[in-house]
């Protein structure tokens, strides 16, 4: 029976493997946590991995109430009571680093620090925002298979992954997927940077150069950060620089 944790009436699924300092990881919208399949295969051997399906994707039920970051911060914060852990890093992946931002203004008192990974505080470029915004149009029923193929394909190394995301991806709910596109359109937390005294690992790609200036703005922002370029790389850090990425949170973590 797949671990499930029943939140007002939504079960949504999770995963714990490993043993030792938690580390909780936020896909963004529709790719799963599947994405996070190096990140724990590599870490859980030194930490406790925890990942989890947001409502309304992969594994976990259609919500009626509309997915927004405070929501999914609130389903952390239950799904981390529930596995009687009192503290966690808070690892978020694109979109899911905003959710992380979030989690962290919320609920402090339940986390270690945050690795934020091709994230950002807001959206301000037009580039991103259109992205974004073909993402959520694209998240009908009618379309959502098209959007799951470029989505997966996009962050997927090889084949076998590619499937797998894909695969996961396409059991999610477009409406839920469609909501958590559309709070990531207006969403901005710049202004509270401030108040986040947590140590945070900043990870961006050198060729993702969209996302220099989010990068940028959070490294001068967050009172306690390390910032690490991975110089030749893009956004897709997860899966196409599993390993890089997994040595800096080993370290980052290892030297707290």
């Amino acid at each position: 029976m797949m671990p499930m944790l029943n939140v007002d009436g939504v079960s949504i699924y999770y995963r714990v493997i490993g043993e030792g300092v938690p580390i909780i990881f936020i896909h963004p919208p529709l790719i799963t946590s599947t994405i996070f399949t190096y990140q724990v295969a590599e870490l859980s051997k030194h930490f406790k991995m925890i990942t989890f399906d947001i409502r309304g994707h992969g594994k976990s039920h259609y919500s009626n109430q509309a997915v927004t970051y405070p929501l999914i911060a609130d389903d952390i914060h239950q799904l981390l009571d529930h596995l009687e852990i009192k503290q966690s890093y808070i690892c978020g992946y694109s979109t899911g680093g905003s959710v992380a931002l979030e989690f962290l203004l919320r609920y402090p008192q339940q986390a270690f620090g945050g690795m934020i990974i091709s994230g950002m505080s807001e959206i301000t470029d037009w580039y991103q925002k259109c992205r974004i915004f073909i993402g959520k149009t694209l998240s009908k029923p009618s379309t959502l298979q098209l959007l799951s193929f470029a989505i997966s394909f996009g962050n997927a190394n090889k084949k076998e992954v590619y499937q797998q995301l894909h695969n996961e991806a396409l059991k999610g709910y477009s409406k839920n997927i469609e909501q958590y596109y559309q709070y990531s359109l207006d969403y901005n937390c710049t202004d509270q940077l401030h108040k986040i005294h947590h140590p945070i690992l900043l990870i961006y790609g050198g060729k993702d150069k969209a996302f220099h200036r989010y990068a940028r703005l959070l490294h001068e922002k967050l009172p306690r950060n390390e910032f690490k370029m991975l110089e030749n790389e893009k956004h897709q850090i997860p899966t196409k620089a599993s390993v890089e990425l997994n040595k800096v949170i080993l370290q980052f973590i290892k030297n707290r």
